[in-house]
């Protein structure tokens, strides 16, 4: 993915984030497209969001987000088995 993609899908994501609050309200647990900070649309799954959008906007110009409170709808926490052993 070029920069340019880069920076405009980390534009729509501080777009989420700083108004997150009042798009929760309106779209609480669906799938917003975001494109050049506005809602092209809403869905009820990720699946149907991309596939519904790909329709007419092209790839890596918006960003499918889902729309619940808290930071939990923009993070993922994984957890690993591996045991990482430093020598000193």
């Amino acid at each position: 993915m070029s920069h340019k993609y880069f920076a405009m899908l980390e534009n729509e994501f501080k777009y989420y984030l700083d108004h997150q609050t009042e798009l929760v309200e309106k779209y609480n647990g669906k799938f917003i497209v975001l494109k050049n900070e506005k809602v092209i649309g809403a869905y009820r799954s990720n699946g149907e969001a991309y596939n519904e959008t790909v329709k007419t906007e092209e790839l890596g110009t918006f960003l499918i987000q889902h729309c619940t409170p808290g930071p939990e709808s923009y993070t993922q926490t994984f957890h690993s088995q591996v045991v990482i052993y430093a020598l000193a």
